[in-house]
């Protein structure tokens, strides 16, 4: 058996002592105070490490996986910087361009903003419920897929954006014919 260790005897404590003598700490003390400091960092240590492995694959994970979403009219401007990217562009559907195809099934339109047109290949059967030409509404549109060297889209989706219920029945009572709709507005 081990006999216990004696602490060394503490200095006497003089009045005048200088301000400046710290009394050292015990053995113990200094120990425990190790282990602490130790277990401290065996705990923080492996932690910030995961937390930068998790922050290393989100960033590896979405390395050229941005899309872009700009008006027609800049899109248009900028093609250069958004050559073989997926872009979104938005404008809104030019009145009579809205043209569905049955062989190959596709839709094919065009958009526009700022004076700037483009036309929309959209190779799927379906689009929205609410994208459709209204007469005199300006039906705002929002296609994701690719910019083609002559200047036209080619859509992977459409999404077409419904003006408001609030909006709409402001419309409403002022006497226009809500959009989307076979009904007339009900009378108030």
């Amino acid at each position: 058996m081990t006999e216990p260790t004696q602490d060394p005897p503490e200095p006497p404590r003089d009045e005048l002592a200088s301000p400046t003598y710290e009394v050292p700490l015990r053995r113990r003390e200094r120990e425990a105070l190790d282990t602490t400091t130790r277990t401290g960092l065996l705990i923080v240590i492996p932690l910030v490490m995961a937390a930068a492995a998790v922050v290393g694959l989100v960033f590896t994970g979405m390395e050229g996986k941005g899309i872009y979403s700009k008006p027609v009219d800049e899109l248009v401007k900028a093609k250069g910087a958004f050559k073989g990217r997926a872009v979104r562009a938005e404008g809104n559907l030019v009145h009579g361009t809205l043209q569905k195809r049955e062989q190959p099934c596709e839709y094919r339109f065009t958009i526009e903003k700022n004076g700037v047109q483009v036309p929309v290949r959209f190779a799927q059967c379906v689009v929205p419920d609410t994208f459709r030409d209204v007469p005199d509404m300006d039906v705002a549109v929002t296609v994701e897929g690719e910019l083609l060297a002559d200047n036209s889209f080619e859509a992977t989706s459409v999404l077409a954006k419904c003006p408001s219920k609030y909006e709409m029945k402001d419309r409403a009572q002022k006497g226009e014919r809500m959009p989307h709709s076979a009904t007339p507005p009900p009378s108030m």
